[in-house]
């Protein structure tokens, strides 16, 4: 796929956006000339040099010899200096908040994570307490760091759940029992930065689609399963939030209107109920407690450090065929999920997140079947599917993505409607 292509303008009002085009494009391709900057934007030289000027003189921008271009023949001399983004200029701070787990990261201009925490918390917990939790671990990062407040552009968040993105406000969490929680307002007057909110898996979309395997792809879909399942949808770099801020709710499709487990949401079969992580491990447990003596049992029986999930997909990979069945069965409902998906929104590349990336070995192979086999008009053919490119960081460099794109390369709402 092309790259986005990002046009500039000579008009002195739009002075900030042409910045902005210089940058994104240094995002793209981390090392052009003035001349190429000014081809792409269709900026004159004398802007793109004033421009440029101003970038070096902020430290954003720095210059560097290089070759000459591949268009054009140049005399062998004074090698042509080119431009490059100084990643560590400037930081933001992203912060995931899951599920009874929380990540603070601080991340640099091209979101990569250079200190990181993570806290668990109980999931019980009022929204306060656990935002006082966040507040401690954040200041205790930025101090371990060393790096000034000035250099911090501001926090991004990504939460689980409903969440407005031009409020800041968490509408609902079923998971965590929140309710109109203002993060963006309370995490602001705790962290005295400005914030930047929206829900946790539209900002691992956004974190692929900017900074890993999505970049240049047209229209990239994220599917992230761990307490819940949800999606995240990018559309030529622009995010997909839906008319009530609730698209990419993957996880309250009905998989089973008769005979399935009631869901948090009040309906019944909702794939949350087949593929969470949570009834993945009730199952696992009949299937433990029903054979005593096999793989599962035994590995739970000793699995020392690894979480719960970790010992079922090690039972599958080690031969527990009652094992390796459930969790094939349970990875075709996800496929028949994204099946759907794919016929409505056609993406190119879906990422897999969560446990469907730590399990990917055992989840790929029969959602892959599934997606080729009941996609319409082959359509499952051209998809791309893969796991995240950031593994167990994609929350937080998702909510970095989310503060960089908003405080620094384009500072604008690039919400679809």
């Amino acid at each position: 796929m092309a790259q986005p292509n990002f046009q500039g303008s000579n008009l002195n009002l739009v002075k900030q956006h042409n910045l902005q085009a210089i940058l994104l494009n240094l995002l793209y391709e981390p090392v052009l000339s003035r001349v190429q900057l000014a081809r792409r934007l269709n900026l004159s030289n004398t802007t793109i040099t004033n421009l440029i000027a101003e970038l070096i003189n902020l430290g954003i921008v720095t210059e560097i010899n290089a070759g000459p271009e591949k268009d054009e023949l140049r005399p062998v001399g004074r090698p042509r200096t080119s431009i490059c983004l100084e990643p560590n200029a400037r930081y933001v701070i992203g912060i995931h908040i899951g599920v009874g787990i929380f990540r603070v990261g601080l991340a640099n201009l091209r979101a990569e994570i250079i200190h990181n925490h993570t806290q668990h918390f109980d999931t019980n917990s009022p929204a306060g307490d656990v935002l006082d939790l966040i507040e401690t671990l954040t200041v205790k990062m930025i101090n371990e760091s060393g790096i000034g407040r000035d250099r911090i552009l501001g926090v991004g968040v990504g939460a689980s759940g409903l969440v407005d993105f031009s409020t800041g406000v968490n509408l609902l969490a079923p998971n965590l029992d929140w309710h109109d929680v203002p993060l963006r307002e309370e995490l602001q007057k705790r962290l005295n930065l400005p914030v930047i909110v929206d829900n946790n898996v539209r900002t691992m979309a956004i974190g692929e689609t900017y900074f890993g395997a999505g970049r240049g792809v047209d229209s990239v879909a994220f599917v992230y399963g761990r307490t819940g399942v949800g999606a995240g949808l990018t559309f030529k770099g622009r995010v997909f939030r839906g008319s009530s801020k609730g698209a990419g709710e993957i996880r309250h499709c009905v998989m089973l209107p008769h005979g399935g487990e009631t869901c948090r949401c009040g309906n019944s079969g909702c794939l949350e109920t087949i593929i969470s992580e949570s009834a993945i491990l009730r199952e696992a447990e009949n299937i433990a407690g029903s054979n005593p003596g096999g793989i599962l049992a035994s590995i739970l029986d000793d699995r020392l450090n690894r979480s719960p999930i970790e010992c079922v997909f090690d039972a599958a990979r080690q031969g527990d065929i009652p094992v390796k069945e459930m969790l094939e069965a349970r990875a075709y409902y996800l496929g028949v999920a994204l099946v759907n998906l794919i016929n409505l929104f056609n993406p190119d590349l879906i990422f897999l997140g969560g446990i469907f990336s730590r399990g990917e070995d055992l989840f790929m192979p029969p959602i892959t079947r599934t997606i080729q086999q009941m996609a319409f008009g082959g359509m499952g053919k051209n998809v791309r599917l893969q796991a995240t490119s950031f593994g167990w960081k994609a929350g937080v460099v998702g909510a970095a993505a989310l503060a960089l794109l908003h405080f620094f390369y384009q500072q604008t709402d690039d919400c679809l409607s």
